[in-house]
């Protein structure tokens, strides 16, 4: 998204925007880029760290299992320590797994069990990781109605947390599944779809591993197709006033907005018969450390940030690839980064966008990262933030090495007033109170765990809080 020349440019003028932050008040130091201090691998008790991604969840479970089979977690769970916390890869920045309990890694649950060609299912293990799945069902010839952004999560830690994709008729990836099988903490092995035990379907679909733990899943896929990806950049204001005709005209579409330069990378794609154009080495994560550079250079001083984001990224020629859509649609981001998104009623979106936009350039010129918009389908899970609406979700990132706590301050009052339901694995302030007045079968849903879960096994103490307590 950001040239080399940006380099280039932020050498030549560093002593101008040097000079004009002397001059008046900067807003801005590079101490703010401050690596969080790593907790202790070993607790008094000897129980090791638990960590993760982008580092700001830890724990120390007085137990740890990995099951490899459906029998043998069935085992654990009649007399696993409570509270019994899943984890697939920790991609999550909510306190969903923390646990001084039992933490039980699904990564033994792993593969295709089997697939059925001619209705285009596959039944995987909730183990599995979407990178991996996404090329084992391309050998079948299937893939997935919806790509997430990131391809390192597990299959279940993804249905749990209603992770999605974007397009205005894809559904979240919980939408594709037609049924599944879950261990309950008693230790039964419950079947659920929309013809069996539906009440289950309906609450546990999207569930936060707080119903039982999901073992397998049927996938309701399509046939694999080749996709043309495209992504251009565009100012940002004309950008934010297409969006509802590049929803429309596109089977895939989302905006990032960069903060601080008029600038939005605007990515599309479409199915293609054309050749193959390999997509090439991955240069996000390179582009996102130039746009650091800029706010370290120009970040006292926004208009010579604008102004060197206008000459690095203008004549930028547009990016195409051609090729799978398991290739195309997940990145890689090793750039480690803290996030809140919600999910808004579609036609408050923009809006909302545009109000945290300004707010952010008003207030926090240490914000590099770009904003996300994406548009995600409705569905009928009891759970799911798409509950029964077509949503445009907004996310705002925070490097890992900054404050995010503008992130609760200045970005979720707004979301919040635009109607915005927060995504299950990213971060948000709210309490079960508030689910329940956001989601309309939330009480529903927590009558089906309170059956299935009756001490609350798999309750810690961010999930009472969420689900539990007024």
């Amino acid at each position: 998204m950001v040239s080399r020349r940006t380099l280039l440019i932020a050498a030549g003028t560093a002593g101008a925007a040097a000079a004009a932050a002397a001059a008046g008040d900067v807003a801005l130091e590079r101490s703010r880029d401050v690596e969080p201090g790593a907790p202790e691998p070993v607790d008094a008790q000897g129980r090791l760290v638990w960590r993760n991604w982008s580092g700001i969840q830890t724990a120390y479970p007085a137990a740890r299992a990995a099951p490899a089979s459906e029998d043998a977690l069935a085992s654990l769970l009649k007399t696993a320590q409570a509270p019994v916390r899943a984890v697939g890869a920790g991609h999550s920045f909510t306190a969903l797994v923390p646990t001084q309990g039992t933490l039980v890694s699904l990564d033994n649950l792993d593969g295709v069990v089997s697939h059925d060609a001619d209705r285009l299912q596959a039944v995987v293990r909730s183990g599995m990781r979407l990178g991996a799945l996404g090329e084992a069902l391309a050998g079948v010839g299937q893939e997935m109605f919806a790509q997430p952004d990131i391809n390192k999560q597990s299959l279940g830690g993804a249905l749990g947390t209603a992770t999605h994709g974007t397009g205005a008729a894809q559904p979240a990836l919980h939408g594709g599944a037609v049924a599944f099988r879950m261990v309950t903490a008693a230790g039964d092995v419950v079947t659920a779809s929309p013809t069996q035990n539906a009440d289950i379907f309906c609450a546990a679909r999207v569930g936060l591993g707080a119903f039982g733990i999901i073992t397998e899943v049927t996938l309701q896929n399509r046939k694999l197709s080749r996709i043309r990806k495209q992504l251009v950049l565009r100012p940002t204001q004309d950008a934010l006033d297409d969006w509802p005709a590049l929803k429309r005209a596109h089977r895939t579409a989302e905006i990032y907005i960069i903060p601080f330069t008029g600038t939005s990378a605007v990515i599309t794609s479409d199915a293609t018969d054309d050749p193959v154009v390999p997509r090439g080495p991955d240069a996000e994560n390179q582009a996102v450390l130039d746009l650091k550079h800029l706010r370290d250079v120009f970040g006292p001083v926004p208009p010579l940030r604008r102004l060197a984001a206008k000459l690095a990224l203008g004549g930028t020629p547009p990016q195409v690839a051609v090729d799978d859509g398991w290739k195309l649609l997940s990145n890689e981001r090793p750039l480690r980064f803290n996030e809140m998104e919600y999910h808004l009623p579609a036609e408050r979106q923009i809006d909302a966008a545009r109000e945290i936009l300004a707010a952010v350039e008003r207030q926090r010129p240490d914000v590099f990262f770009p904003f996300e918009l994406r548009c995600i389908a409705p569905d009928d899970a009891w759970l799911s933030p798409f509950y029964q609406r077509a949503s445009g979700s907004v996310a705002v990132h925070a490097y890992y090495q900054n404050d995010y706590s503008f992130l609760f301050t200045l970005v979720e009052p707004i979301l919040r007033r635009h109607g915005g339901r927060p995504h299950w694995g990213k971060l948000n302030s709210l309490r079960a109170a508030d689910f329940a007045r956001l989601y309309p079968r939330f009480k529903d849903a927590m009558q089906v765990r309170q059956t299935l879960d009756p001490s609350g096994k798999f309750l810690n103490d961010y999930l009472r809080r969420i689900l539990v307590d007024a």
